[in-house]
């Protein structure tokens, strides 16, 4: 190759460079990006098949579609930058320090092309988007996969001046995505329940729209006379994801305890419990099923049923239930601690009687063994390590814990489950 071909190449070899080379963070808007994204998120739930919709738990899709949408910010992976040179030619026509005489044309001469390849992980799109804050002159710079590449010419072979402006070019580059990651991190964090509420908001249209109610005899009806010594307590309080799995029948509502009726309900059963702290001659040395009646009279006189005067009943050797027909909406079970499978097992006990979805269920657990804070110390990790276990849910108790676990057969019926835990004397 002659040396005036070779230099053409290089020539258009760099115009090539050039123009693929880009001004950064300057393309797209990054506000208008996020709204974009919200508003295809809301799109794709209005769009969800509707029996889909009704017989998958509303958590896991609003899981699956913060999965789906959240912008994940970019994290450069500095161990793993590569650099490369080659031959190229540098136009100076625009250098004051060299004698040229037309600077209106191209003056090339020998150089050399220094690439840092820099890889990244998260969405590559946001190199094109603008944040909120951003300055006049944004890095330069080519986004190949998930890889920036960011390019250095020079006429000479100083390392420590390329170097140099390499760590400003990555400084600059560095800066812009702090920016963008102020901005995203609230984005991310609101999608969630931006997606819950959008959720609950269509499955209950979907309901109305089939003239159906997602109750059906329930909350329970309180007794008029009901003792106030038993009153509710004081409120205190990416690869591409796939849909949770729902199968296609027809959506059927299902009696449902409200949940301002299971915390009432807990709120009893813990104020009669503390009767029990309180009188220990009393209780000395009763079981499971005499622990058990101890609950029912006071939980029966602030409750009525729908045919009887016991709403709470018993069935077996230690559970207290509350029935709609066939089915029961509301079951404990009383357990003497006894170490970490007992409990398991009770867990295991209460899913074979939890045949509904939104099924609320509580386990009461006596003491009389151990130090106190070593039982409390490993409900946690029980819960946690159940195979039916989904997620912790925030329960404001120094003895309490509460979760959310999977039906037996079925993922998508959630069952809640709080664990109370009570010092009974021996």
């Amino acid at each position: 190759m002659s040396l005036v071909v070779r230099r053409l190449a290089l020539s258009i070899q760099e115009t090539y460079k050039m123009y693929n080379e880009q001004l950064l963070f300057s393309k797209h808007d990054l506000h208008a990006v996020m709204e974009a994204t919200k508003a295809k998120m809301l799109q794709e739930i209005d769009a969800y098949a509707t029996r889909q919709l009704l017989n998958t738990s509303p958590e896991d899709l609003a899981t699956y579609f913060t999965s789906k949408f959240e912008i994940p910010p970019i994290r450069i992976l500095d161990e793993n930058i590569r650099v490369d040179q080659q031959e190229t030619n540098v136009d100076v026509s625009r250098d004051p320090l060299r004698f040229i005489t037309d600077r209106d044309r191209p003056f090339y001469i020998p150089g050399t092309l220094v690439t840092f390849y820099v890889p990244f992980e998260g969405d590559p799109d946001i190199f094109m988007c603008r944040p909120s804050t951003f300055t006049y002159n944004p890095p330069r710079g080519q986004v190949q996969g998930n890889v920036l590449e960011l390019a250095i010419t020079r006429t000479d072979h100083s390392s420590e001046v390329v170097k140099n402006e390499f760590d400003r070019l990555l400084g600059s580059v560095r800066e812009y995505l702090g920016w963008a990651k102020g901005d995203l991190t609230p984005f991310n964090a609101s999608l969630k329940d931006i997606a819950r509420h959008y959720i609950d908001a269509r499955r209950q249209k979907l309901l109305k729209d089939q003239g159906l109610v997602a109750s059906l005899g329930f909350p329970l009806r309180e007794r008029p006379n009901a003792p106030t010594t038993y009153g509710a307590p004081e409120v205190r309080r990416k690869a591409t994801p796939k849909p949770p799995p729902a199968n296609a029948k027809a959506y059927v509502p299902e009696p449902t305890l409200e949940m301002a009726e299971y915390e009432n309900i807990l709120s009893i059963i813990q104020k009669s419990a503390t009767m029990l702290e309180r009188s220990p001659q009393a209780f000395r040395g009763m079981g499971e099923e005499n622990l058990r009646d101890q609950f029912l009279v006071p939980l029966n006189s602030h409750y009525e049923g729908q045919t009887t005067g016991e709403t709470f009943n018993f069935s077996g050797k230690s559970d207290i239930l509350i029935r709609d027909g066939n089915r029961s909406v509301f079951i404990a079970e009383c357990k003497i601690w006894r170490g970490k499978k007992s409990l398991s097992d009770a867990i295991d006990q209460l899913l074979g009687y939890a045949t509904w979805r939104d099924t609320k269920t509580a386990i009461l657990v006596f003491n009389r063994n151990k130090e106190l804070s070593d039982v409390l110390s490993q409900i946690p990790d029980i819960l946690k390590l159940h195979p039916k276990f989904k997620r912790e849910m925030q329960y404001l108790s120094s003895t309490g814990f509460r979760c959310t676990l999977a039906h037996k057969d079925d993922p998508n019926r959630e069952i809640i489950l709080t664990v109370l835990v009570f010092e009974v004397p021996k």
